[in-house]
This record gives structure tokens, C-alpha cells and sequence, in this order.
């Protein structure tokens, strides 16, 4: 099962190669399948189409018009409930005028069989009432104890009554028992019914030991493929292992829909799981797709078993989605009033950087005397131009970012596109690469002004403590936090406001570092003050 499995990845790895686990990459993988479901439906209608072109020659003989029956009720089994019912009643048709027992046999107990797989019990016990089990050919004894199996399995899982679902239990237990007598041990469904025991009787392990027997023998894309691996999922359940019981969920999700299964209880489960983890849009859309197709496969217990999870998700999505335009409403307002202040604080920036420029072009012309200071100061006074120089940059930067931001929102709002504004103010991504270039920005800034500050900070930690910078970075949250306190910002709720964390986090850095130091906690932040600078020498 192993090579199978990373053989499958292998070859789906463009598809998985920018998702950071594996049941990330499923999910993406399961999403591109979704999209392209169309592909897998085309060409399973193809082959029905064949089949229907070939059943309208002429003089077909009876056995051929009940070989191609069959072939109709096996592409249907899985895609449309009354169709396969239709080609199966149609062959128990043909097999009465032709009196062949053997026909009849065959058909009654596909028949029988699906009937059970889609919740109709009571249809299913007419039909297998003409079964005579005295006169049964030996070849149908496996059908036989199947279907018997089967029917009684389900209507114990899902009886209401526990004093049936028991006597239902028992039966179903009883012709799989019979089935060991005429399966050999190397035969699939024995391999079937063995995983099974041991899963009925709590040995996980020695289950999920035949499960890898029979995935090894399966492709991605066939119904048994997804059928095992969605029996995977159960055990990862029993396990309580979640992640890998999602990961099974959507490897049968991914095969049911490769091979066009549209009874895919797989998907519905998933949806749920992933509800229950807050996955909301991903569920959503999971179940969605199953219930469409539920729907088009017109099997009622699929669609009863999905409808009550579709309701619960469904109610808080939209109450999710009617949040979320409330927030969009306050982001506009608040970006909007956010920019003429903005607009206002250059200006201001831009009169008093005007106001020091004519004041210091005057002083120079006045005093002769100040020349020596001027000079001494001077390589001070080009490290402030530099950093107002950068702040203006950084407004007028943020002014046009803030402008274009509003003019998409705007033009997206006129379109009617309020679906794209809300993907676009959903993501977190533009807030955290702006977040990201001003941390870089502040680094560059403030280093250039104390270009020794991360040597003479770690003197003052002790030796197993000192503070190690990853590569790429300048400072980091420890360091940024005393770059603001020697910079003279020392108050812990301006400081959490600058870097954007909460005020105990500040609290929380600020005594971690003071536990690390050679010198009086009391006295540490004094100490980080004489730090030397430019402005210092």
C-alpha cells in the first residue's frame, strides 16, 4: 500500500508541491478533481452511449440484449440510482421469457444487493423472496450469503429499534460466516470479509494489515480504490487519529470522482470533519457537490444522510458571510478616514521639515561661530534627513497604496462584485507583506543609527542566553521591542500598538529578557539606554 500511495503522489506532485502537509495536497487535489469532475462525467456518459448504440441494432438475440443490459445497470450502479434499477428489472424481464433460472438467479441478487446498498429494504427482501435457495446453482453461493449479508448488515446500522438492529446484527454475522465456506482464503472478498472481522472486533491493526494487502492490489480512479480507502478512514477513527482519517476521506473523495461515482459518502464525511475543524468554505463547497450529486443519483437515503449536515453548514456560512460584509463595510469606512489622515500628516511633515531647512540655513549665515558645532553635527543631521527622507517615501507609498486599494474597492463595489471584495479583504496576505517591509524598513533604519546595538545588547545578556539573529534577519521581536525603549519609547502598550502584538505579549518579552541578563533586572533598561549611537560620539 505504501509504494502505491507515494507512486500516487508522485504523480499528482504538480498538482501538490506548494501545500505545506499531505492532507493540505489532498485537499488541493481534491479541489482541482471537483473542478474538473465534467472530464470523469463525459467519459462515463460515453460509454453508456456506446452501450444504448449497440442495444438498438437489430436482431440482437435475447442473451445479447441481457449482456448489454448488464453492462447499462454496471456503469449506472454508481452514477444513477432508477436507471440501474431499470436495467436490471428490464434483464429479470428477459430472463422469465426465457425461463433460465441461472438469468433469474443472477439478476434478483444484483438486484436485491443494490437495492439494499440504497436504503430500499423492503424491495429488496421482495425480490430476494424468489430465491429458492434448494434449487440455488452452486456458482451464485457467494451472491447468495453476500446479499444476505449485506442487506442485514445495513438494516442493523441503520434500524432505530436495538432489539432489531441486534437480530439484524446476529443474520448478517451468520451468512458471512458461510461465506468463509465456499471463499478461498486468496479470493478479495474473503480478504474483505477477514478485514471486516477484525474491525467488528476492535483489532484495528490486523484490519488495517489486510487493508494494505488490498490497496496494493487497487488503482486511484476505481471504485474499489475509493471504497478501501474510505474503510482506511474508519480506522484512523477508531484510532482517533483525525488528520490521517481526513487524508483517507479525501484520497476515496479523489477516486470517486476520477472514476465518476456520484454515491460518494466519502465527500459528505469529509465535509463534516472539515466543518467541525472550521474549514467552513472548503465544507461548504464539499458538501454542496454532494448533495448534487445525491441529488442526481436519486438514491433517497444518500440524500437524507447529507441534508442535515447541508443545513447546519449552510446556516453558518451565511451567517459567516453576513459577518464578513459588516467587517468590509467598517474596513472601507475605516481606510477612508485613515487616508485624510494621512493625507494631513504629510503635509504637516512637509511644512516642518520645510520650517528646520530654512531655520538651519539661516543659523548657519548668522553664526560663524556655530561652524565647529555644524560640523560636529553633521553627520548626525544627514542620518535624520536620511530617516525623514524614508518616512516621507513610506507615506507617499502607503498614500498610493491606500488610493489604489480604494479605487479597486470602489470599482469592484460599482460592478456588483462584491464576491471579489470580499476575497480581497479576506486574505491576510497584503496586511502581513506590509507588515513584513516595514519591520525591514525600521531594522534598516534603526541600525543605521546604532550599528552596534545587537553586539552591545548581547554583553549585557549572560553567555548561554545571548541572542542568535536567523539568517536574513536584522532584528527580531526581542530586539525590536528595546530598539523602541532606547529610542525612548518605553510605554508597553505604545510598543504593542508600533509592532502589532498584544500588550502581554510586550510584558511577557520584556521580563523573559530581563531573566537572561548579567546585570540588575532593576537597572537592564537603563543600561540598554547608554547604548552607543551616532548621536552619542
Amino acid at each position: 500500500m505504501k509504494r502505491s500511495t507515494i507512486f500516487i503522489w508522485f504523480v499528482l506532485c504538480p498538482l501538490l508541491s506548494f501545500a505545506s502537509s499531505t492532507l493540505d495536497s489532498l485537499l488541493h487535489v481534491l479541489d482541482k478533481a471537483i473542478d474538473d469532475h465534467m472530464i470523469y462525467t463525459d467519459i462515463r456518459e460515453k460509454r453508456i452511449h456506446d452501450l444504448k448504440t449497440k442495444l438498438q441494432a437489430k436482431d440482437l438475440s435475447p442473451d445479447s440484449i441481457y449482456a448489454l443490459n448488464m453492462g447499462l445497470y454496471m456503469e449506472y450502479r454508481p452514477y444513477i440510482c432508477d436507471s440501474a434499477i431499470y436495467y436490471l428489472n428490464r434483464n429479470l424481464d428477459i430472463a422469465d421469457v426465457l425461463n433460465e433460472l441461472d438469468k433469474q438467479t443472477e439478476t434478483r441478487l444484483r438486484l436485491a444487493y443494490f437495492l439494499a446498498s440504497t436504503g430500499m429494504y423492503k424491495e429488496c427482501m421482495d425480490v430476494l423472496d424468489g430465491v429458492n435457495r434448494k434449487t440455488l446453482n452452486p456458482k451464485y453461493l457467494v451472491d447468495y450469503y453476500n446479499t444476505y449479508g449485506h442487506v442485514y448488515g445495513d438494516m442493523s446500522f441503520y434500524s432505530q429499534d436495538k432489539r432489531n438492529s441486534s437480530r439484524y446484527a446476529a443474520i448478517s454475522r451468520t451468512y458471512k460466516d458461510s461465506l468463509y465456506s465456499v471463499l478461498t482464503p486468496d479470493a478479495k472478498q474473503y480478504l474483505r470479509l477477514k478485514e471486516y472481522y477484525w474491525f467488528s472486533i476492535g483489532k484495528i491493526d490486523d484490519a488495517m494489515a489486510i487493508n494494505d494487502e488490498r490497496l496494493a492490489m487497487t488503482e486511484m480512479g476505481t471504485p474499489e480504490y475509493a471504497a478501501i480507502t474510505y474503510y482506511r478512514s474508519l480506522y484512523y477513527s477508531r484510532k482517533k487519529n483525525g488528520e490521517k482519517r481526513k487524508e483517507y476521506l479525501a484520497l476515496s473523495a479523489i477516486s470517486d470522482i476520477k472514476a465518476s461515482i456520484r454515491d460518494n459518502a466519502s465527500l459528505w464525511a469529509l465535509a463534516d470533519s472539515l466543518y467541525s475543524n472550521g474549514d467552513l468554505n472548503r465544507a461548504y463547497n464539499y458538501i454542496k457537490f454532494s448533495l448534487d450529486n445525491a441529488n442526481a443519483f436519486n438514491a433517497r437515503l444518500r440524500s437524507s444522510q447529507i441534508s442535515g449536515i447541508q443545513s447546519i453548514i449552510n446556516k453558518t456560512y451565511q451567517m459567516r458571510s453576513d459577518q464578513q460584509k459588516e467587517k468590509l463595510r467598517n474596513y472601507l469606512i475605516m481606510i477612508s478616514f485613515l487616508s485624510v489622515l494621512l493625507v494631513i500628516a504629510v503635509l504637516f511633515i512637509y511644512k516642518q521639515v520645510k520650517k528646520v531647512s530654512v531655520a538651519r540655513n539661516n543659523l548657519q549665515a548668522a553664526n560663524e561661530e556655530l561652524k565647529r558645532m555644524n560640523l560636529e553635527l553633521s553627520e548626525s543631521n544627514l542620518v535624520k534627513e536620511e530617516y525623514i527622507g524614508q518616512s516621507l517615501t513610506l507615506c507617499s507609498t502607503y498614500i498610493n497604496k491606500l488610493e489604489s486599494f480604494r479605487k479597486l474597492i470602489h470599482r469592484r463595489i460599482t460592478l456588483g462584485q462584491t464576491e471579489e471584495v470580499f476575497k480581497l479583504t479576506r486574505s491576510e496576505d497584503f496586511m502581513e507583506k506590509e507588515m513584513k517591509e516595514f519591520y525591514t524598513n525600521f531594522d534598516n533604519t534603526f541600525l543605521h543609527l546604532y550599528p552596534t546595538f545587537v553586539k552591545e545588547f548581547n554583553m549585557l545578556l549572560t553567555d548561554d542566553e545571548q541572542i542568535v539573529l536567523k539568517k536574513g534577519e536584522l532584528l527580531n521581536a526581542e530586539l525590536r521591542i528595546f530598539a523602541l525603549i532606547r529610542l525612548g519609547i518605553d510605554d508597553s502598550s505604545k510598543i504593542a500598538s508600533f509592532l502589532g502584538y498584544s500588550v502581554n505579549t510586550i510584558y511577557n518579552y520584556r521580563a523573559k529578557v530581563k531573566n537572561k541578563t548579567r546585570v540588575s533586572r532593576d537597572e537592564f533598561e537603563r543600561y540598554v539606554m547608554k547604548i552607543g549611537a551616532p548621536s552619542d560620539k
